[in-house]
């Protein structure tokens, strides 16, 4: 089996496109809709989290500093997909250990190119 990824985005568009991406690259991915429905779901089986930063419940900032407290999932890598740019922004997520920062629209072959780079895949 391929590597495992959690995709979470309240975007059911953006899941599908994650989802087009990476499953023909031999991916499994999982969907979360928010940071609180992610942490149930999130386990040691999954290489790398793709997380939108705005997202109702839990945002995805506060889902990374959840991560990042628990031992299990701590060393996971982290992506951020998001429309979000600002450099404050980006700098938050680089003091909380996030691995990437990837615009939406994205472009499908360099996404998954990132997810590749992250995964050892």
């Amino acid at each position: 089996m391929g590597k495992r990824v959690l995709c979470i985005d309240d975007s059911p568009t953006i899941r599908k496109l994650v989802h087009k991406a990476l499953d023909s690259a031999g991916y499994q991915v999982d969907d979360a809709e928010n940071g609180a429905q992610a942490l149930e779901v999130a386990s040691a089986d999954h290489d790398l989290f793709i997380v939108d930063v705005n997202m109702p419940e839990m945002d995805g900032f506060e889902f990374v500093e959840a991560v990042k407290a628990k031992p299990n999932l701590a060393g996971k890598p982290v992506v951020f997909l998001t429309t979000e740019s600002s450099d404050d922004k980006k700098a938050r997520g680089k003091a909380l250990g996030v691995n990437g920062w990837i615009v939406k629209p994205f472009e499908p072959e360099s996404f998954a190119k990132v997810v590749a780079m992250l995964t050892g895949n």
